[in-house]
């Protein structure tokens, strides 16, 4: 029986690498990509042409317009942080946290799951070397996981179980660099900026770009990545 995961693909680093992880275990990807008006749609195309890389089985590109609600960076008219220290960061949740949004995006994929009947919901949220998400963290991994047991038909049934799979929680972003490289992930597809410059590229100075490059920097690894 072909075992089948679905997983979350922003078109970021982590993502990206989370899914080749998927791969490399065997499993059949279905990708679900979120186009919930993030001011960073530039990642959009990148999810699509991660997809195509990756030869997924099917990749949907679902609409939720969280710029309604509001509420962070990424979906309101707030400035994206540049050029914080890593104690600025660590300080407190910042204003690219979306309100729910790996809650909203996780039952989004949980509901394809169950109709797919996957095996595993992939997702690459990292609680190490990050900006301090609430929904990045295991305790929430773990309490989703458990919810979904209880809130699905094939759960409650008993004949289907399902793991949330997160193979980058405890990593590093040079970690994660360095298993991406050791999976074959060409990083140069990728897209991780906030806040993009008008012509196309990497800010350099949000905290996802910061990031970024100092994940490649502490791999030894050389960043694709063109910054402004």
């Amino acid at each position: 029986m072909t075992r089948r995961a679905i997983v979350l693909l922003s078109g970021g680093l982590d993502s990206t690498t989370a899914a080749a992880a998927a791969q490399a275990q065997g499993y059949s990807l279905l990708a679900l990509t979120i186009d919930y008006n993030q001011r960073h749609r530039r990642e959009l195309a990148a999810a699509a042409d991660v997809a195509r890389t990756l030869e997924v089985a099917r990749h949907v590109v679902l609409p939720v317009d969280l710029r309604a609600f509001g509420g962070s960076a990424l979906t309101d008219e707030i400035a994206v942080p540049k050029g914080r220290s890593d104690h600025a960061m660590a300080a407190e949740i910042p204003v690219t946290y979306v309100p729910a949004r790996n809650t909203v995006f996780l039952s989004l994929a949980l509901a394809w799951a169950e109709a797919a009947q996957a095996q595993a919901i992939f997702i690459g949220v990292n609680a190490l070397d990050y900006s301090g998400y609430p929904d990045c963290r295991p305790d929430f991994i773990a309490a989703f996981e458990a919810m979904a047991r209880l809130a699905t038909k094939a759960g409650v049934g008993g004949d289907w179980s399902l793991t949330v799979e997160t193979p980058l929680i405890a990593l590093s972003k040079a970690q994660i660099v360095r298993l991406g490289v050791d999976l074959g992930v060409d990083f140069g597809r990728t897209w991780s900026c906030y806040d993009p410059t008008p012509d196309g590229l990497h800010c350099g100075q949000c905290d996802s770009c910061l990031l970024r490059r100092r994940g490649f920097q502490e791999a030894g690894v050389p960043d694709p990545t063109a910054y402004a």
